[in-house]
Order: C-alpha cells, then structure tokens, then sequence
C-alpha cells in the first residue's frame, strides 16, 4: 500500500471493512496466502497446549520472575529448518524456538526466495540465510511447529510483514517479532516511516482478530534497532511508541526488547525502566489491561573472533539478562563473528546463557545506589523524547513520530533510513556506560546531558583523546578487539614490564 492510496495516518484502529478488504488483497499476493482459512486458523491454534502458547509461558515468567532463553536461526530449507528447531529444543534446551525469514523474504521478494530454497534443495545446504515460510505456506510449516516441544516464535526482520504475520500466525507460530517503527528506521532505506507503521498496523490488527477469537498472542518489538551502540533511552522511547501503536489495534499482549549494552548497572536499570515506561504511558493512554514484559538482547554490536572472548560476552548475556529481571534472553552463539552458527554453536549458546541465568538466580540490584541513580537518568531521558513525540503529533503516536524524525526531535545512530536525520551521537565512558556524546535534536533536558558530557569528559581525558565524534567511533567496535588492545598495560602488565 503506498500512501497515495491510504487514508490519512492516524494511531486509530483499522476500520473493520477496510481490513477486510486489506487482507483479502494481502492474502492474494502469493500462491500460499489464499490458503489459509481464518477459522480453522483459529482452531488449530486453540488446540496448542499451554506449554506451547508463548503468551501463556511469558505470562507465567514474569510471574515468577524466570528468565526464558531464545536463540535465533533460520535455514533454507524444511529439512534444515527441522533439524535446527530440533537441536534448539532438545539439545539447546531453548524455552522459545525461533523461526528466522531470509533476506527476500524480509523485503518480499518471494520469486527471488523460491529460487533460493530450490537452490538449497538441489545443493544440499542452505543457499539463503532464513527460511521462506511464505513460499512453503503454513500447512507444510506446521510441521516445524509439531516438531518441538515448546512455543514457536516467527523473528523476521520486515518492515513488511503481513504476509509473513498471515502464515506464520496460521502455522501455529504463536510468537511474531517485529514493529513498524523499529524495523523501519533499523533496516530499510527508502520505505517511509508511515508506511512501516502502517505495516504493522495490520499485522497488530490481525493479533487482535486471534485475540476476539480466544486466541492470545505473542506480539513483540524488536529493541535492537541498528545493531550498535543505542543508549536505552533511545530503545525503551521507540519501544513505548511501538506498543501505544500496537495497543491502539487492539493487542493486549506486547514484550518489548532491549539490547544489551554490556554494563550491568545500566542493562538492569533498562530493563526495569522500560516495563516501567511501556504501562506508564499505556495507563495515560486509558489502556489498563496491556501485558508488557521485557525480552533482553545479547550484545547487538560487533563480537569478537576469539572464541574465549565470545564465550564471555555469552554468559555476560545471560547474567545481565537474569539480573536485570528480564522475562526472557535472546541468544547468539561463538560464531557471532563468523556468520550463521552451526546448530551446535546455537545449541552451545543457549547452555551457556542458561547457566549464567542459573547463577545468577535470585540477584537483584534494587537499592544499589548506582543503580537507582541511572533509572532516574533513564526515565527522565524517555519521559523528555515521548513526551515531545505526544505533543508534536497533537496526541497522536503515528503522526507524532514521523513529525518528531522530521524535526530530528526523535533520532537513531546510524540508521540507514533516509527519514532518519543519525545526527545523535553515543560513546561510552570510563566506566563503561553508553551515553551521549551529541544530542543532536533530541529533547533531552540539560541536566541530565550534563551528567553525559561529564563522564564522558573524564573518558577522553583518561584516554589522552580528544572530546569529540572519535569517542563514538572507538565505542563501536570495542566488544570486537583482541584482548591485547583492550586491556591495558596497567591491567595486564607485558612481561618485559614485570622485569622491570
């Protein structure tokens, strides 16, 4: 749908015979969509047994403060795609096993995608890095979901996902990961920012058709965002104009993620402020019965080579996660830096992060000074940016955001959307905190940009570095160094210098 022929962007629900009409030409775009019959949709995914609905395992996580593992994969094929979730279920112990689209798939290519699932078939491996649950369609998909023992959970990376949402709901996913303003200024170029929301207008509308029905799922917006350094204020603001665009469809079941910055303190923090954030603006919105639960990322940025150093920031992962008190971890593997792990690696990685969870059983922050300091930091950073989004939209969330990236009053790192102004600037600190280098158009208050200019004055200071746009350039792929250059000479004396 190009916005010459949609009606005037608003965060109002669908009209029900505009929907209808919207479906019926969606559905119609592939041999597969047409397929699919709504109500036996409905019941076959009423026949899933609770242990495999992911609302309801998220639900009972939260409740009891466990933290899930989910890790991600996708191959080429069905066979492939079957022994992945097999190994992920069985051998990785995963709690949520995933279901990663390729690349066409994503952009709706799906000629191109048929191709490359032939391809694999004839080759023997997989010649595309997901699997084309679009060309396969739901029946044959289900077989994927009958094969574990655990909820399925469709992670797709689109800004275009209504036919995506359409088979993977119908094949028994009862999980969908994605949202029309993160994926959109995340991953794509020229696809605007309204017709990213508008996207996912439509898939969040079906969510609530399954939910009139009796049937609950998992929606979930993916908080990583570019894949570097986001401080999380940036993530949870997103986020929160993700689920208030969400909640206006009807859904009533929306986790959020937030990827990892690796400092403890403020990974924790997030994770509490975000949750916080999500029901405090829900509640402004008069949405009262909204569940919101928090999914933390693995290290979003780039991973190092060595195998013993990704070790680290695996179970890192992990301890951040359990800590932090999010209800679930999105995993990676060893092989981060090689490309798509083996099913073993993906196994190997769900293990290990499991048992950092295990270890860190039952250890909280709550009342640590530092920690309550970078919370109030955090909600004063998100209530500014949401609060100038609400205003500019004059209350409503879809025109608010894309006013708000137009005046740059709403901003990400390194986005490659060209509605995306990527003038902020994060770097990190001394102490290891993301913060803010340039503001650029962001509202945030001058106090609180104090603080960030301060720490990260002492980091440049420290380093013998200047104070400017190259402190941001170092923090990008600082995870990824040798051990050699990130631990220094004070640190790690050389042996010549212990001579000495």
């Amino acid at each position: 749908m190009t916005e010459a022929l949609a009606p005037p962007l608003s965060e109002a629900v669908i009209d029900g015979d505009r929907f209808d009409a919207d479906r019926r030409a969606n559905l119609k775009r592939w041999p597969t969509g047409p397929e699919i019959d709504f109500d036996e949709a409905v019941d076959y995914l009423r026949a899933i047994p609770a242990h495999k609905q992911l609302a309801a395992v998220t639900r009972a996580a939260h409740r009891e403060r466990r933290c899930l593992t989910q890790p991600r994969g996708g191959f080429g094929t069905l066979g492939l795609q079957l022994e992945l979730m097999r190994a992920l279920d069985r051998e990785g112990l995963a709690d949520i096993v995933p279901t990663t689209t390729d690349s066409y798939t994503r952009n709706e290519q799906f000629d191109k995608a048929q191709a490359g699932m032939e391809e694999s078939e004839r080759a023997g491996r997989s010649m595309l890095n997901g699997f084309p649950i679009v060309n396969v369609g739901h029946k044959v998909a289900r077989q994927l979901v009958e094969a574990i023992d655990k909820p399925a959970i469709m992670l797709t990376g689109t800004s275009m996902p209504k036919l995506t949402g359409e088979i993977g709901f119908a094949a028994g996913y009862t999980g969908y990961l994605g949202s029309g303003i993160a994926y959109t200024v995340s991953y794509t170029k020229e696809l605007s920012i309204a017709d990213g929301i508008r996207n996912y207008q439509y898939l969040d509308r079906l969510a609530a058709q399954y939910h009139s029905r009796g049937v609950e799922l998992h929606r979930r917006q993916p908080g990583f965002l570019t894949g570097t350094n986001i401080p999380p204020c940036i993530a949870i603001a997103i986020g929160v104009l993700d689920c208030l665009l969400a909640a206006a469809q009807g859904v009533r079941h929306y986790g959020l993620e937030l990827a990892q910055t690796m400092h403890l303190v403020q990974d924790a923090a997030a994770i509490s402020c975000c949750e916080e954030l999500a029901q405090e603006y829900l509640a402004r919105k008069g949405y009262t019965d909204v569940f919101t639960p928090v999914t933390s990322l693995h290290w979003m940025g780039a991973w190092p080579y060595d195998e013993a150093q990704a070790s680290a920031l695996v179970a890192l992962g992990g301890t951040h996660a359990a800590i932090g008190g999010a209800v679930s971890v999105t995993t990676k593997s060893v092989h981060e830096a090689h490309g798509i792990p083996t099913p073993r690696a993906n196994a190997e990685g769900l293990r290990a992060t499991r048992m950092a969870i295990y270890l860190a059983r039952g250890m909280r922050l709550d009342g640590l000074p530092a920690y309550e300091r970078e919370k109030e930091l955090i909600r004063a950073e998100v209530r500014a940016i949401v609060d100038r989004v609400l205003e500019m939209g004059d209350g409503d969330v879809a025109q608010g955001t894309v006013r708000a990236f137009q005046a740059g009053s709403l901003d990400v790192p390194w986005s490659p959307n060209r509605q995306v102004r990527s003038r902020v600037m994060p770097a990190r600190d001394a102490d290891g905190y993301l913060r803010i280098l340039d503001p650029a158009g962001l509202p945030i208050p001058a106090d609180v940009m104090q603080v960030h200019e301060e720490a990260l004055r002492r980091k440049a200071s420290g380093d013998g570095v200047a104070f400017d746009h190259e402190l941001a350039v170092q923090s990008v792929y600082e995870h990824s160094e040798p051990l050699s250059r990130l631990i220094s000479d004070t640190w790690f004396p050389r042996p010549e210098r212990r001579q000495a």
